[in-house]
């Protein structure tokens, strides 16, 4: 019989498959996929954080199944419905920023941040984006083309595009501290600034998709503040990492800082296309009519925003990540000091480990002498994960991305951090052959 992943191949198309092993899904429960077979895989990526509050949960489940009975229509553009006025209501509540503000409503962080850009440039009457070098803000349009990632991958720039160089504590630039670096970058902002071109500068809080770095603090507290010297509009692009998976309900407020515009999406949807940016009427309100996509508002999936904003404000789940992150990121580290299993294999290869409530990273490396990045042991890691039970991608080349949903539990963390152990020492030790991954290019 055919399998489902052959089926896959067979029907949809490359364009949009990001494969690292050959999954394959049929349900979900919480913290746990279920193969057809029935054999279970622990979570950790949560779908790219798009399924943050685990898959089935209730309160998405009720708010949407009673939506779907009473759908109000299947669009926001030429007529008002109460939940995704509600919706928008809600976000201009749970994102603090000040003065009049306006909501876009999306389908996908790509479109949002695509929408925030142009609506920066269409106010402003300027033309260049400053960005950062392996950002990612989406797989299509402006978005893609700001996107450093993709970028650096061959895809076509935008032609009125900056990147910097984010700060990354464990490289700085140059062999240089990081402190001299963050006044390096900070000063690259400062010239373009200066040249009365810049429409906005977007970042993301912790950089996903280039390795999942974390700034060093004060870090977006000092280029917001350069930034509004200059009167341009701060992006803080929150669709991976914000909406209490960081310990706080947003990335920004760690570095205490409100950007004037704010991109969510991914888990916004509780597993449904939507995403939102929050920002002043001023630019938001400018070119009416000029983003306009049929389903965008559409009020099953702004019931389901409904209901994740109001369960993780309700349930404290930005309190819930601080603990299980700290949990996690201290199994983790248990192994990167040596404690882990046969005679802590893994250690050696783990060149740091880092992050933020329930984003984390475990960079792997060739050796912590030379921390040289070893995109092939990630490659093998993450497929040996798959074979023992869990869901882990990487990201940046060599980086395990860890963003399991927000439910999961104390034994399925700790368990989390055994199945990594074990595929990391599994991988070394050559238990994942050429032929296992020779058809998962990743990233």
């Amino acid at each position: 019989m055919t399998s489902l992943y052959e089926r896959d191949g067979r029907s949809i198309a490359a364009i949009e498959r990001l494969r690292f092993f050959p999954a394959e899904v049929e349900r979900g429960h919480g913290s746990i996929l279920f193969e057809p077979s029935g054999r279970k895989l622990l979570d950790l990526s949560a779908s790219w954080t798009a399924s943050g509050l685990g898959h089935g949960h209730p309160a998405i489940v009720a708010a949407v199944s009673e939506t779907v009975r009473n759908a109000a229509g299947a669009s926001a553009l030429s007529a008002a419905n109460p939940q995704a006025v509600g919706l928008a209501e809600d976000l201009l509540s749970a994102v603090p920023g000040t003065g009049e503000r306006r909501v876009y409503l999306g389908n996908s962080g790509s479109d949002a941040n695509d929408v925030a850009i142009r609506a920066c440039r269409h106010a402003t009457g300027r033309p260049t984006v400053l960005a950062f070098e392996g950002g990612y803000h989406g797989g299509i349009g402006t978005a893609m083309a700001v996107s450093g990632v993709h970028v650096a991958s061959g895809q076509q720039r935008d032609n009125n595009v900056v990147f910097l160089p984010y700060p990354n504590p464990l490289r700085p630039a140059n062999g240089g501290d990081i402190a001299s670096t963050v006044d390096a970058i900070l000063d690259q902002a400062r010239h373009h600034l200066a040249t009365g071109r810049i429409a906005c500068l977007i970042v993301e809080p912790i950089l996903s998709d280039g390795g999942l770095v974390i700034p060093p603090a004060g870090f977006l507290s000092e280029l917001h503040a350069l930034c509004g010297s200059f009167a341009v509009p701060l992006i803080c692009d929150e669709v991976k990492v914000g909406l209490a998976r960081p310990g706080s309900l947003h990335a920004f407020a760690l570095d205490g800082i409100e950007p004037e515009i704010v991109v969510l999406g991914k888990a916004l949807g509780g597993g449904l296309p939507l995403s939102a940016a929050v920002g002043p009427a001023t630019i938001m309100d400018t070119a009416p009519a000029s983003a306009l996509l049929t389903t965008a508002g559409n009020p099953i999936c702004a019931a389901a925003g409904r209901a994740v904003i109001r369960t993780l404000i309700e349930e404290d789940f930005a309190g819930r990540a601080r603990t299980a992150g700290a949990r996690l990121f201290a199994a983790l580290q248990r192994i990167a000091d040596g404690h882990g299993i046969e005679a802590g294999r893994s250690a050696h290869r783990i060149g740091e480990v880092r992050g933020q409530g329930l984003v984390l990273g475990v960079e792997l490396v060739a050796d912590r002498a030379s921390l040289e990045p070893d995109n092939d042991l990630a490659q093998r890691t993450v497929y040996r994960a798959w074979q023992l039970g869990a869901i882990v991608h990487y990201v940046g080349g060599n980086v395990l991305e860890i963003t399991p949903p927000l439910v999961i539990t104390d034994e399925q963390i700790d368990q989390a951090a055994d199945i990594i152990d074990r595929s990391i020492s599994d991988a070394i030790a050559g238990r994942v052959t050429d032929k296992d991954v020779e058809k998962f290019v990743g990233w």
